[in-house]
Parts: structure tokens; C-alpha cells; sequence
């Protein structure tokens, strides 16, 4: 006589009270794909009534799911007689079931994780795979915020308050990640440091709330001239240094031309005063000789000194002879 006592009447409908009423997706197949059991949850989000899905092919009712994976992820079950386990971070939904949170949450459909539970008879062999769908909406959402919150705070810990472009901070990581890789890779690598002239007379004439506005102004100049794989940021004081990859010394002089000649364009006028600028520009490029990501900054500030002993408002570049 078997150690397993037969559910009595009153257990089962018990049972099916429960299965009915639990807040969670519920349901089981067959080695067939054909589905035995279909829980009131599964009927309300589906749209599937329990008569309409009990004794049909899992797969003919609801060819949206993802076949392929979800067979061997069954099959799986059946074999090795252990269950299984499928977080919302590895595959969002199984079901695409409508949720309930505001649409500003940024989630199409209910997350869902979901578990593969073997149903063994008395003689330890799988007869069925229930299935449960468990509705963590919720948890993805505050993850998702959370997530975009810590990028937010990584990416003001490299910017500039002032101006909105990158710090000096990350200038100097990109430069060396740059710097590694063309050693290790091979490639061409540029750098431009650029200096507003007499700068400190605009904060003494206008005050220091105009040279906030002229830092700002001319970081959208610079913003403005350079590509979207360059990198500019404020690299102290009036100082805007920017990273060119693969760019050859010509042309990291072409661009800086052009950006000293924008920046002495540029009108910017402070209670009804108009404040003229000019800026000096140091260019260097990366060579084989250079041990240190450092020496490229070096000869760039090299470069921009000789532009300020020379008369200001002019660009030149690093010269190994100079």
C-alpha cells in the first residue's frame, strides 16, 4: 500500500479554489505541449477561458511565445527532473500581458519571472510542467529608475557646473584610455587646448557673473565645431580642451582655426555691453616617442604657451624642434 494518501473530494475542490484565486499566472502541460491546467489569472490577462485552452497545443494557441527557447526550457524539466527558473532580467515577459502602471513607466508589458515546476507521480517520473507566471512590474520599473538615476549622477560627476561640457576629470580618463589603446591597436590621436585672452579683465571690468556667461557661450561655440566621436570639456579656469581620435595633426590645426575664428566672431553682450573675445590655441599629436599620456597634454600646453608669448588670439601646434 502506497505511503501517498488519495486526495479526498473536499481537497481537491479546495485545491482548485486556490489555484483559481492565487495572484499569480498558473498553468501546466504535458509532454505534448498540451495544456492541463489553466488558472483564473492566466484566463482574465490572456483573454483565453480555461475551456478554450485545456486539451489544445500550447503553442497553436499562443504562437507568440517564444517557441524555440520555451521547448528546451520544458524539455529541460522533464529530463533532469528539477525546476527551473526564469528572472524578468533574462527574458522580460513570457506572456505579453497588459499591466496596469503608467504608461511613464517605461514598460510595455508585465514583467514577469517565471518558474518550471516538474509534477512527478509515485514513481518519480514527470507526468506534467507547472508553470507560474509571477507579475514584478513593479520591481522594474524602480530598477529601471534607479538605474537611470545612478547614470544621471555618473554623468554629472563628469560634467562641468558651469557649462554642461565634460570636466577635466574626464578629459584626462578618456585621453588615457585613448592613449592604451592606440599603443595597443595601433591609430592617430590629437589634442587641442584653447585659452580665453585676458580673461581675467572681463571679470574685473563686467564682473564674474558676465565671465560665467562667456564661459558658458563659449562652450556652445566649441560644442558646435566639433564631432560627435570628440570629446570637449573645461580643462580648468578659461581653458577648453578638446580630443580628437583618429585625427592627424593637420587636421586638428584645420578645426582649431576655425574654432579661433569662431570664437572671435562671437557677439556676447552683458547689461548692453559687448564683450569681444579671443582665444590661443595649443594643438599636439600623440607619437610613438611618448611614454605617458601626460607628454600629449605637455605638448598641447607647450603649444598654447608659444601662442600667448607670440601676441594671443592664434593657434599653433607642437613642434619637436621648437
Amino acid at each position: 500500500m502506497s505511503d501517498r494518501q488519495t486526495p479526498k473530494t473536499d481537497d481537491i475542490t479546495l485545491l482548485d479554489f486556490i489555484v483559481d484565486r492565487v495572484n499569480i499566472g498558473l498553468f501546466a502541460i504535458d509532454r505534448d505541449m498540451k495544456i492541463v491546467l489553466w488558472n483564473n489569472y492566466m484566463a482574465i490577462n490572456s483573454g483565453v477561458s480555461a475551456e478554450e485552452a485545456i486539451g489544445a497545443n500550447l503553442f497553436e494557441k499562443f504562437p507568440e511565445l517564444p517557441r524555440k527557447w520555451l521547448e528546451r526550457k520544458i524539455e529541460s524539466v522533464f529530463i533532469l527532473k528539477n525546476f527551473s527558473f526564469t528572472s524578468w532580467e533574462q527574458r522580460p515577459f513570457l506572456f505579453k500581458f497588459r499591466h496596469n502602471r503608467p504608461v511613464t513607466g517605461g514598460v510595455d508589458y508585465m514583467r514577469q519571472n517565471t518558474t518550471f515546476l516538474p509534477v512527478k507521480d509515485n514513481n518519480g517520473e514527470v507526468r506534467l510542467v507547472c508553470v507560474t507566471l509571477h507579475d514584478v512590474t513593479d520591481t522594474s520599473i524602480y530598477q529601471n529608475m534607479m538605474k537611470e538615476a545612478m547614470r544621471k549622477l555618473a554623468e554629472a560627476s563628469n560634467r562641468d557646473g558651469l557649462t554642461g561640457v565634460f570636466n577635466r576629470r574626464y578629459l584626462e580618463q578618456t585621453i588615457s584610455k585613448e592613449f592604451f589603446r592606440i599603443k595597443r591597436y595601433g591609430g592617430t590621436l590629437s589634442f587641442i587646448l584653447l585659452d580665453l585672452d585676458y580673461f581675467k579683465n572681463i571679470n574685473d571690468q563686467y564682473g564674474h557673473l558676465a565671465g560665467d556667461e562667456v564661459l558658458r557661450q563659449t562652450a556652445d561655440v566649441l560644442s558646435l565645431c566639433i564631432r560627435e566621436a570628440d570629446t570637449l570639456g573645461r580643462y580648468g579656469g578659461e581653458e577648453f580642451g578638446i580630443i580628437l581620435p583618429e585625427t592627424r595633426l593637420e587636421g586638428a590645426l584645420v578645426l582649431a582655426e576655425r574654432l579661433r575664428q569662431n570664437i572671435l566672431k562671437k557677439k556676447i553682450f552683458h547689461n548692453e555691453h559687448q564683450i569681444k573675445l579671443t582665444a590661443s590655441v595649443g594643438v599636439a599629436e600623440l607619437t610613438d616617442d611618448m611614454e605617458r599620456y601626460e607628454c600629449l597634454i605637455d605638448r598641447a600646453d607647450s603649444a598654447l604657451y608659444r601662442s600667448k608669448e607670440q601676441g594671443r588670439n592664434q593657434v599653433n601646434a607642437f613642434l619637436p624642434e621648437i
